[in-house]
């Protein structure tokens, strides 16, 4: 019986120690940092300021919602990640360039990484990611933000 829980001891440890390491490692290589994750409530103070910088908004979800955005589609799809790469190719390294999806919580979302890591891959200075921990209804429309009319 003390073999069997040594074993099992060990087991579960290797267990935990595995599956710890692979929740941190995942967390480690997301392609954003915390200063490149921009409020719900700044993007929309940007939008509603005719004197802001100008700042290039790209859906790259299923929906274009936020005024002034441009419709890329979903950031997953392989065709729209070259659409990005054109659209992003007119564009100066130091454009504000801000990011959305919505569908889901960004933590978990299959569309926003892959359009994060062509920003990065093709050097731009000054992109974000929108924080929308909840989705784009919960965190944007539902807080009376500017949208698409």
């Amino acid at each position: 019986m003390k073999f069997f829980t040594k074993k099992l001891y060990l087991l579960i440890t290797f267990t935990s120690l595995v599956f710890g390491f692979m929740y941190t490692s995942s967390r480690a290589e997301e392609p954003w940092t915390s200063k490149q994750l921009m409020a719900p409530s700044d993007l929309n103070k940007i939008i509603e300021n005719p004197n802001a910088p100008k700042t290039y908004i790209y859906s790259i979800g299923y929906q274009s919602v936020i005024k002034n955005s441009i419709d890329i589609g979903p950031g997953k799809v392989a065709e729209n990640q070259k659409k990005f790469r054109k659209h992003l190719g007119k564009l100066p390294k130091d454009a504000n360039i801000v990011i959305y999806c919505g569908c889901c919580p960004f933590d978990r979302c299959p569309n926003v990484r892959p359009m994060f890591n062509i920003l990065n891959e093709m050097g731009f200075k000054n992109h974000k990611l929108l924080n929308l921990p909840q989705n784009i209804k919960v965190d944007w429309i539902d807080k009376g933000f500017a949208v698409k009319k």
